[in-house]
Formats: C-alpha cells, structure tokens, sequence
C-alpha cells in the first residue's frame, strides 16, 4: 500500500495565514492529508478570526493558545506545545511560513522530531539584526531541510550562504497566490465608501515595526509627516493595536481618518484603491507592488528588495522632509507597475509539488546534511 505523508503546517500571526492557504489548498486537492497548527500568537478576532474568514481558511486542527508575551517567552511556549503535539501526532513534513517567533519555534522542534522542514519565504535578508524577523528567518533556514524561496535574490541569498542547490526551490510568492485570488471580491468591499474616501484619492499608512512605533522621536516624526499629508490629500492610517496605544501620546490631524485593523479584504481594497501607501510592512512591499501601487517603505532596510528592484517600492527613511517629498513626487507622478518573476497566483501548487516529490517511500525518513 503506497505510504500517504501527514503534514503539519504551521501559521502563528496575521501574515501568515495568507501564505498557508495556498499550500494547504493545493496539498488537500491531491488528497494529501494536512493537520493545520494555529499556534495563537495573533489571537483576537481582527488579528485572527476575519483571516479565516476572509480567506475560506477552514479551521486549524489544532490551536497552541500561545498568546502575547515577550520574545523569549513566545518562542518558549510555542516549542513546548509544538513538541508535545508532534510526539501524540507525529508528521513526515512541518511546514512553516514567514518570519514571526512561531516560525522559529516550529522549525526547531520539527528538525528535532525527525520531519522534513520546508521553510516557505526562505532566503529574504535585510541584513538588519535589530530586526528580531531577521534572526528568525535565518535560524529557520538553517534548520529547513527544503528552502521555497519567493524571488530570485532569495535564492541567492541561499547560495551565497552555503546551501546546497537541491534544497532551493525557487517557487513564487504564496501571499500573491491570496491577493490575486480574492481581489475581485476585494474590490467589490464597500469599505471606501464607508470610510468617505474615493479611488485613487487618499494616501494609506500603517505602521507597526518597534523601531518605528516604541521610539517616541520617530513616532513624532512619522506622525507629523501623516499630518502635513493630510493638508493635501486624505490619509486613511490602518493602526496596528501596539501602534494604537504608542499614538496616545501624540496629536495627529483630524485630517487622518485613524482605523483599527481590517479584515484581509478590506485591507487589500484599501491598498488597492490608494494613491500611494505608506508603511513599514513587509507583506504590503509585496501585495503594492502586484496591485501597481506606489509603496513608500519607512525603514532603511528591507528583506523585500525586488519590490524595489522589481516593483513599485521605494525605502524613504524615517526622516519626516524625506517622506513627505517622496510621498508628494509618487502621487503626482506614479512608477510603471511591474511584477516579479513567478507571482503568477500558482506558487501552492509548486510548493505542493516540491513537498510531495520530497516525501516518497524510498526517501522517507530522509537523513539530511542541511548545509555541507
């Protein structure tokens, strides 16, 4: 009887739970059985539950309950949990997405059981360690047995760090594969409408990274420049909760329409119906850049290049004169569009393919040199 893989995928934040439903899609149309782990660590309804929603994400087989908490402690309890459901439902595959702590813990745990690791997003670098996203990806690469890298410099990236060329996929980007999948019913939201904003007629901002948000200067800066936009067209500010509670000590315009976060369809409407979007997101680098969106990024780094190579990204800085002169140039003249190599909506379907070809009778279990 021909051996049937169980696969564990893992999605722990908000940005995650777009990256898996195209894999989790693509292995359960080839009869593949997936148990999908939520390990908690975004857990309110608009960080979580309007995701599965919003996506058709059918729900996760098992919840860790991780909840907040300081790195080390979210680390901590993920790979406690993690380990003690793999030990009573064990996986020939674990499968992790992105770079957020759950990715860390479950990459660890699943080296250590024994599985294949699949690391979907390998390979970004922003050569950024303040950035705790950073530490988490490489960690996870290290461990990964099969690297699925979203873009050409990824893969380089991989190569230049040592690892063999039959652990590189080079497969596309799963969070393009949600955004071209749902944006017809994105577009058809009425949330513009209920914003009082019109098409290609306001600015879009979020921001959410602690070097941008925990830093008050910074903030200041980056408040003063939504601000002196909002003189000249109409800013819609998507803040994150942690965000949220740094702006109590700030005074932004009543020109600013301040939202909390949306559901992932009101989100995509709203970037795609803007003039230009400002933010420190790494996934909103990527989904601007397909949607053709002017993308103005408030770090100095990003683990995204080829947005920027490849798309319609620009790295501005935090420095207020700087983003403000940026954010004028792009609305009055708006790069051409352009979309990188494979983020053509079908990367699950190569993932899938990669995993099940990896996970054969004769291969399994598989003892592997991750790097040589």
């Amino acid at each position: 009887m021909p051996h049937s893989p169980v696969i564990s995928i893992v999605a722990g934040a908000r940005p995650n739970f777009m990256k898996v439903k195209p894999v989790l899609a693509a292995l359960e149309a080839r009869g593949t059985r997936v148990d999908l782990v939520h390990t908690g660590q975004h857990y309110d309804a608009l960080m979580s539950d309007v995701f599965f929603d919003d996506l058709g994400l059918r729900a996760p087989d098992f919840h860790l309950s991780i909840g907040s908490g300081t790195q080390a402690e979210q680390v901590a309890k993920t790979m406690l949990a993690y380990e003690g459901l793999l030990a009573s439902h064990p996986a020939e595959a674990v499968v992790v997405v992105g770079d957020v702590n759950a990715t860390l813990a479950c990459s660890i745990v699943g080296a250590k059981s024994g599985a294949t690791v699949a690391h979907v997003e390998a390979g970004l670098r922003s050569r950024d360690w303040a950035m705790p996203e950073e530490v988490n990806r490489v960690v996870a690469d290290r461990v990964s047995d099969l690297l699925l890298a979203s873009s050409p410099d990824a893969v380089t990236n991989l190569l230049a760090e040592g690892y063999r060329e039959d652990q590189i996929h080079l497969v596309g980007n799963t969070m393009i594969d949600s955004l071209l999948s749902n944006l017809d019913r994105a577009r058809d939201r009425p949330v513009l409408a209920a914003l009082g904003v019109r098409q290609g007629d306001y600015v879009l901002a979020t921001l959410h990274r602690p070097s941008n948000v925990d830093d008050p200067e910074v903030l200041r800066g980056l408040v003063h420049v939504l601000s002196e936009l909002s003189s000249t067209v109409p800013v819609v500010f998507a803040a994150h909760p942690r965000t949220s509670k740094a702006l109590e000590s700030h005074q932004l315009s009543k020109n600013v329409i301040v939202v909390g976060p949306q559901g992932y369809l009101d989100f995509i409407a709203l970037q795609a119906g803007a003039a230009a979007v400002l933010t420190d997101s790494g996934g909103i680098q990527e989904e601007t850049t397909v949607l053709g969106i002017p993308c103005l990024t408030l770090r100095t780094t990003t683990e995204r290049p080829i947005t920027v190579s490849e798309g319609t990204n620009q790295l501005v800085g935090v420095k207020p004169e700087a983003i403000l002169a940026a954010a004028l140039r792009v609305i009055d003249v708006p790069p051409a569009p352009r979309r990188p190599e494979l983020w053509d909506g079908k990367a699950g379907e190569r993932i899938a393919d990669v995993l099940l070809r990896s996970l054969t009778v004769a291969d399994w279990p598989r003892p592997t040199e991750r790097i040589p």
